[in-house]
């Protein structure tokens, strides 16, 4: 008797290990949407271990695919279906987008065919969504905010800022769908160096001041009439998890914090993921983007090559030393015990050491109460960001953000 097979296709990842983390990625965008087990599968037997190029090439094919499949849709009137693939468009281009030095043009192409699969998608699904004009250094700053009703009443709204990877479209998938099921408006937002931001103002480099940015979305938001003022709570992912501490404590008219996870010294947490700390480096070991294709595969392989490439420009300080350097800057130090409101932070297992201490100290040093949640490998989600169970971490933060709001009277 043969061998019963039932499918040619295999759960087969990759060694190299943050090949493997993105692939958990976008497995994890299948339960909002974003994607396919099979089609991802398939992907990954095509791409070469470790290679961003063969990456790029199979997710940007496969955006390609999606996109003509989904206007093939629309065409015949199918505008739920045709939704569902442009959001699986937008998120394979993501991915591309992700793998690609932002330096190429192809990157920002990526980016933009990303973010129009992703309006697309919005408008088959029917979605409310407003796309304000907020200016902040001379350009205008890539927002989303939807509400939950086309009607105008007052409710909770949760702000989503995420790092240095994430888009906005991402965490609509990832959070902001969880969010407007349970009544809350989202409003989306990126600052300077900012995935998002990069694709329209490619000069602009991430700033340590992120509250100045914040400021001026709540100065829009509280105009609006969907927001109850005393229901306005505050998300950061990974990077974000700096953006939103360093931003709530400045600005009171954020009622509720969530970070994922809180980062309160953005350089030492670098460093840790690094391995070593740039920022000591003698001058002579120093690189910048122009010395990188010199340097020997045995010392920097192409991936970490082309991770340096992007962190080195998106911070504008001209090479890894310099970007470290400045990195010291990005600090909340004693304004942390400003941030009066409840806050909820959030940690994976497997993060590592400097996660779990910054956590520790963002607990220990906040004015409010704190409340912390580490999330396991038996919960499917102890990786970064939780990308393998983000059902799961939605519910832990959006369950803890309606038992807060709901204390709060309405005046």
């Amino acid at each position: 008797m043969g061998t019963l097979e039932r499918s040619a296709t295999r759960v087969q990842g990759f060694e190299n290990t943050e090949m493997d983390f993105q692939l958990i990625r976008q497995l994890g965008s299948c339960a909002t949407g974003g994607a396919s087990i099979g089609q991802c599968l398939n992907l990954a037997s095509k791409i070469s271990n470790g290679s961003p190029k063969s990456w790029v090439q199979e997710f940007a094919t496969l955006a390609s695919q999606q996109e003509a499949e989904a206007l093939q849709r629309l065409t015949r009137g199918h505008k739920i279906s045709s939704g569902e693939l442009y959001l699986m468009a937008c998120n394979s281009y993501r991915a591309a987008e992700y793998y690609s030095s932002c330096n190429d043009p192809m990157h920002r192409q990526l980016g933009l065919r990303s973010r129009e699969c992703f309006l697309k998608a919005i408008d088959c699904l029917a979605y409310h969504l407003v796309i304000p004009q907020i200016l902040f250094a001379n350009h205008i700053l890539p927002v989303y905010f939807f509400t939950p009703t086309e009607e105008t009443r007052s409710e909770k709204t949760l702000l989503i800022v995420s790092g240095f990877d994430g888009t906005l479209e991402e965490e609509f998938m990832a959070q902001g769908i969880a969010a407007l099921k349970r009544g809350y408006n989202v409003l989306l937002f990126a600052g300077p160096g900012q995935m998002d931001t990069y694709r329209f103002t490619p000069a602009s480099s991430f700033i340590p001041d992120f509250e100045r940015v914040l400021q001026a979305i709540l100065d829009w938001l509280v105009t609006r009439k969907e927001v109850a003022l005393e229901r306005i709570a505050l998300l950061g992912i990974s990077f974000g998890g700096y953006f939103a501490t360093r931003a709530a404590a400045h600005e009171p008219r954020i009622r509720a914090l969530i970070v994922n996870s809180p980062i309160i010294d953005l350089h030492s947490y670098m460093a840790a993921f690094a391995g070593f700390d740039p920022a000591l480096m003698p001058e002579e070991e120093d690189f910048t983007v122009n010395d990188l294709p010199d340097i020997p595969e045995a010392l920097m392989d192409e991936q970490m090559k082309l991770m340096s490439e992007n962190l080195i420009t998106r911070f504008g300080r001209g090479s890894m030393k310099k970007t470290f350097q400045f990195m010291r800057e990005f600090q909340v130090s004693d304004k942390l015990q400003d941030i009066k409101c409840p806050s909820l932070a959030l940690v994976g297992a497997g993060e590592g050491e400097e996660p779990e201490r910054q956590l520790q100290a963002f607990a220990q040093g906040a004015g409010g109460e704190v409340d912390t949640f580490r999330f396991t490998a038996a919960q499917g989600a102890d990786s970064h960001c939780q990308v393998g169970n983000l059902s799961y971490s939605a519910g832990i933060v959006l369950d803890w953000l309606d038992e807060h709001f709901a204390c709060l009277p309405v005046s």
